[in-house]
């Protein structure tokens, strides 16, 4: 089971009173494990803000993109290639985060601050890695951050076709046990990219009240 770190001296506030026009929400705090399980807790999530030296940015979007576990849009040619594949759960999670954190890749925004920080919480079994791997290589990914129900999404990569739809249709499949209808995979904004695969926005509102219902159900199976 996840180790619970020392809480957060930062407070998030109440997300109530957040403003309703803009995704950003707060500017400081640490990435020490507390604080970022504080956050998420409230439906918040860190991106470095682009500049080397400022402070951490903290975003609860006006508009959540959130994938439906029942509103995975799989075609058969990727059915077909997911046979090609093995999926595997932590089991090269910091090699998944270099891969995310590539810097050649367009809009990286990974730092050495944030893959320290995703590390951290992996050792402490709240970080996790859902891996594509073909003939014993590691071809893609994803990771992300397992509290109770919710699985929060940071970062997917592949190094051959399909290989991070692959990732995230096995994310899919570890999230669909008894509590699934209970359970949040957040992606944290629909791009188009998503959006073909299923991804829908979800006002802050209502992400803020699924939210607080799946943190009460147990982590799945794979995750605990």
């Amino acid at each position: 089971m996840p180790v619970e770190p020392p809480p957060s001296p930062w407070s998030f506030g109440d997300p109530e009173r957040y403003d309703e026009l803009d995704d950003l929400v707060g500017i400081g705090a640490d990435l020490g494990p507390g604080t970022l399980l504080a956050a998420y807790r409230r439906g918040l999530f860190p991106m470095p803000s682009g500049t080397p030296g400022d402070p951490m940015y903290w975003f609860c979007p006006v508009q959540r993109g959130v994938l439906p576990l029942d509103g995975l849009r799989v075609s058969r040619s990727l059915r077909r290639a997911a046979r090609d594949f093995e999926i595997r759960v932590d089991s090269a999670f910091e090699d998944v985060l270099a891969a995310c954190a590539d810097p050649r890749r367009d809009s990286g925004w990974i730092d050495d601050d944030i893959r320290t920080a995703y590390a951290d919480l992996h050792r402490l079994g709240w970080a996790h890695s859902v891996e594509a791997w073909r003939d014993g290589v590691l071809v893609g990914g994803l990771y992300g951050i397992a509290i109770g129900g919710l699985f929060a999404g940071e970062s997917m990569f592949h190094h051959v076709t399909d290989a991070s739809k692959v990732a995230l249709l096995g994310l899919v499949d570890l999230l669909a046990d008894e509590h699934v209808g209970r359970r949040v995979l957040d992606v944290q904004w629909r791009t188009d990219h998503l959006a073909s695969l299923g991804v829908v926005e979800v006002a802050r509102a209502d992400y803020l009240r699924r939210l607080a219902d799946a943190l009460l159900v147990p982590l799945p199976a794979a995750f605990a």
